[in-house]
């Protein structure tokens, strides 16, 4: 990787490190306040941090559309909604809803917390497991 993406790359980690940091979607309470609507401790903190989110990423991907090299990078290779794309989102939302934290969130709080650590372990064995399982589903 060439030093400008390197450290583009680097920032654009940092800054989004920060971002989950700052919003408190690090902390599991938060994401599991947001997922329990219905019992009575619905925390919206999720939804406002996913809706200042979204509108960015969306100029974003609408700007880099238009610079040449993105016009180059080849399609997806899944364009349909498939079996294992929907047992893979299931199982995500399984582990997301049980651990109230995603992959993302979890590399930026075991800087803060070491309790992380069994999830990321779990996260990597699912990752090699799901690998060798992926022509099974």
């Amino acid at each position: 990787m060439r030093p400008n993406k390197l450290m583009s790359a680097l920032g654009a980690g940092l800054v989004f490190g920060f971002g989950l940091a700052i919003s408190g979607m690090v902390n599991p309470s938060t994401v599991l306040g947001f997922l329990d609507v219905f019992g009575g401790a619905w925390n919206p903190r999720l939804a406002g941090v996913m809706g200042g989110a979204v509108p960015v990423a969306a100029l974003i991907f609408y700007y880099a559309r238009s610079i040449k090299p993105a016009k180059d990078l080849p399609s997806p290779p899944i364009t349909c909604i498939d079996r294992k794309l929907v047992v893979g989102s299931i199982l995500f939302g399984i582990g997301w809803g049980l651990a109230g934290v995603c992959p993302g969130p979890t590399l930026i709080a075991i800087f803060f917390d070491w309790h992380f650590l069994p999830f990321l372990a779990a996260l990597l064995v699912g990752m090699m497991a799901g690998t060798q399982l992926r022509n099974q589903i």
